[in-house]
């Protein structure tokens, strides 16, 4: 079964390698666990999973192997030890939940009678009352209503009254495919850092201290200025129009942003950078901002990052006075390149899709414009526009 385990686990793509399956089996041959499928789970993710954006895939194929989720054969429900399965009424069931159960004949029971219809039946099963299957009064499997039922194979519940709920994902929006979420761009903006250490002197060397009281004989505390990260970037977000409907994806990339840089700064344009960009989206007519000032106000290690769809008439980068709002004097693209000139790392983050951008000329003008270092917002996307920009 553990085999199957790890060769699932390679089968999704989780770098998993032979030395972390062994040490995973080392520590249950030396029973760092007791016999629980909870503590089982930790376990096996701590000592195989290295990264975030695997921890959605783990947890599926846990649940396929461990907990009866499509694909489970009766052959391997019957090594899973029952009582790991026994021990979570402890933790999931209330005192009245633990009741209506033995008011059924006892978890002993439901159990026992989920073994023997998973050996006898063969095939799927609709609107029965015995029967493992969909919408029927069986306790077993899902869609359908029993007080006291065992949900097999759902992505959610319908009633709130399964004992157990087989396929729970603790990682489901980690995934590196998936938009993001505050948490999980806060991950993926760490890539982007550059230590050093400066300012007061805070933080306990604790090598020093030691050096130098074996030197002199008596206790000689020595302290360094604490750690900070020193990259500085510069944000500008397209806002308006088609970015409409990601307003909440870009609050939480600039939320994390303001979290995980202490040198930051931002700036709102729309479609594409034009001769003015602005602070306040209230007074964006009124307190505009000379662009020439604002890239001529940075020093030339910011790091500068484009957030937008990048969605739009071509002619609003390429023509004067092809920006929807006013007439700009010069094209959008004379804006990015001068930009792109004066500070050498520079990326875009598009909230679309990757896969619908060829059906966008401008996308793909854009994308030309920063020579290809455009990455969709996705975890994955981010993780590559940090590494871009830590070149």
């Amino acid at each position: 079964m553990f085999f199957q385990f790890f060769d699932e686990l390679r089968s999704a793509k989780i770098p998993v390698t032979l030395k972390e399956y062994l040490a995973l089996m080392d520590a249950m041959d030396k029973d760092v666990i007791d016999m629980k499928i909870e503590e089982f789970y930790f376990l096996s993710r701590t000592a195989l999973v290295k990264d975030e954006r695997n921890l959605d895939k783990f947890d599926q194929v846990f649940g396929h192997v461990f907990k009866g989720l499509e694909g489970l054969d009766a052959s391997l429900l019957a090594q899973i030890p029952e009582e790991w399965l026994k021990a979570l009424t402890e933790k999931f069931l209330s005192e009245e939940e633990k009741k209506m159960i033995e008011a059924a004949g006892g978890w002993d029971k439901l159990m026992q009678q989920l073994k023997e219809r998973m050996e006898e039946q063969k095939k799927r099963h609709e609107k029965g009352n015995k029967a493992i299957g969909t919408g029927g009064t069986s306790p077993y499997g899902n869609g359908g209503y029993n007080p006291e039922g065992v949900r097999i194979g759902q992505d959610k519940s319908r009633h709130g009254k399964a004992v157990k709920v087989w396929d729970k994902r603790e990682y489901k929006n980690l995934d590196d495919s998936v938009e993001l979420g505050t948490r999980n761009i806060k991950v993926a903006l760490r890539r982007l850092r550059k230590w050093a250490r400066q300012g007061a002197e805070v933080e306990l060397d604790l090598p020093g201290t030691i050096k130098d009281t074996a030197n002199k004989g008596y206790l000689d505390l020595k302290l360094i200025p604490e750690r900070h990260n020193t990259v500085k970037v510069l944000l500008f977000f397209d806002i308006g129009g088609s970015m409409d409907a990601h307003i909440k994806l870009c609050e939480e990339l600039f939320s994390a942003a303001k979290t995980e840089f202490k040198h930051m700064d931002f700036y709102y344009f729309h479609n594409c950078l034009y001769e003015s960009v602005w602070k306040d989206n209230r007074r964006r007519h009124n307190e505009k901002l000379n662009t020439w000032d604002v890239i001529n106000k940075y020093p030339r290690n910011y790091k500068i990052i484009f957030v937008g769809d990048a969605t739009m008439s071509p002619y609003e980068v390429t023509y004067p006075g092809g920006s929807v709002e006013h007439w700009n004097e010069e094209p959008g693209a004379i804006w990015l390149d001068r930009v792109t000139t004066m500070f050498e790392h520079a990326v875009w983050l598009n909230p679309v899709a990757e896969k619908h951008w060829e059906y966008t000329p401008s996308i793909a003008l854009m994308s030309q414009l920063l020579n290809g270092r455009m990455f969709p917002l996705t975890l994955g996307g981010l993780d590559k526009a940090m590494r871009e920009l830590n070149r």
